[in-house]
């Protein structure tokens, strides 16, 4: 068998990390394309050397997370390659590309049935356009299968479990200290496009410069520019971005995590550190059910008061998988296609 796995950013260099792993374990040989949606060292090569993933097969380098400019060029790949599946991983624009380039190619989608209920969010709508067009759907929990039932998607869905979970029991054993940061001190990133829009970064800003605690903040290159008009009162250090291992460290560490990140809400639930999501929604929804995790939007006030407060409850349940999610995805990859 052979898959075409499509990744294009930050979050899906690490998903497929375990997932190659899995794949060559079960004897599935795995084609990697990297559209280049992220390309920056910082953001895209450093995840290739700290985790051990492969040279990918094609690098696209187009620099852009533009759907109509990726998806001829994945479309071409699939031509020549003749995948029998076409991978695609969480919820961006190369998500979605690949998955609209892959033809007549079954498309597997990693992360199916997550819904914030927010169609502002670029990713929402991402996340139900691949989806409806999915022939497995590969989902984190029995929640975001059952939303695929009520939205009647013609393909099959699979409870696997979370992939950046078996990446957290895999790597984040690995992670070094890190960087000093005397006693306690709160982890905050800001990455989503609506977050780094001038009106929503200056009332996040406002909230952080209050905070009496020390702010260790790994700025992504879009919002380092967002930042430059904006001071940053001196509690609050702002660091270049981070790669997995060390942001892992440092996530594991902290006294509690602000971040506009799905990625991070869902890490920081596994490593037992609340989280205050600076978003008004997530489809992490379950996290905030466990009373681990906070929306408090762009609000200072409401931020100020969620980090004062926060704490990791007491018997908080096991979430989204047992981290082995990448082994029943190679599974159900064969025993789909055995059926079709």
């Amino acid at each position: 068998m052979k898959v075409l796995t499509v990744v294009g950013n930050r979050p899906q260099f690490i998903k497929s990390a375990p997932l190659s792993l899995a794949f060559r374990a079960a004897g599935i040989d795995e084609i990697v394309l990297h559209t280049g949606q992220h390309w920056d060292d910082a953001m895209s090569q450093v995840f290739f050397d700290e985790l051990g993933l492969g040279e990918p097969a094609y690098r696209l380098d187009l620099h852009t997370a533009d759907v109509e400019t990726m998806r001829p060029a994945i479309r071409a790949v699939v031509e020549t390659e003749r995948p029998d599946w076409v991978v695609v991983l969480g919820d961006t624009n190369s998500t979605l590309a690949g998955a609209q380039a892959a033809g007549g190619t079954p498309i597997a989608h990693v992360e199916a049935g997550l819904r914030s209920g927010d169609l502002e969010m670029p990713e929402e709508r991402n996340r139900i356009a691949v989806d409806r067009i999915a022939a497995l759907l590969l989902c984190p929990d029995e929640g975001a299968a059952e939303q695929l039932a009520r939205e009647s998607v013609p393909g099959r869905t699979e409870v696997v479990g979370d992939v950046m979970a078996d990446a957290t029991r895999l790597f984040a054993p690995l992670a070094p200290a890190g960087r000093r940061v005397p006693g306690s001190y709160l982890l905050c990133t800001i990455h989503r496009e609506a977050n780094v829009r001038p009106e929503r970064l200056t009332r996040i800003v406002s909230g952080l410069n209050r905070l009496t605690e020390p702010v260790v903040f790994p700025a992504h290159p879009r919002t380092r520019t967002a930042l430059a008009t904006l001071s940053l009162a001196p509690h609050v250090e702002l660091v270049e971005p981070l790669g997995y291992l060390e942001l892992a460290g440092l996530a594991s560490r902290a006294r509690a995590i602000l971040t506009d990140s799905g990625g991070l809400q869902k890490e920081a639930y596994w490593y037992g550190v609340p989280c205050v999501t600076m978003r008004p929604s997530t489809e992490w929804i379950g996290t905030v059910e466990a009373g681990a995790n906070t929306l408090v939007d762009d609000d200072p006030d409401r931020l100020v008061a969620a980090v004062a407060a926060a704490r990791f409850p007491a018997g908080a349940p096991s979430l989204y998988g047992d981290g082995h999610a990448s082994e029943q995805i190679a599974q159900a990859l064969h025993a789909s296609l055995t059926r079709t």
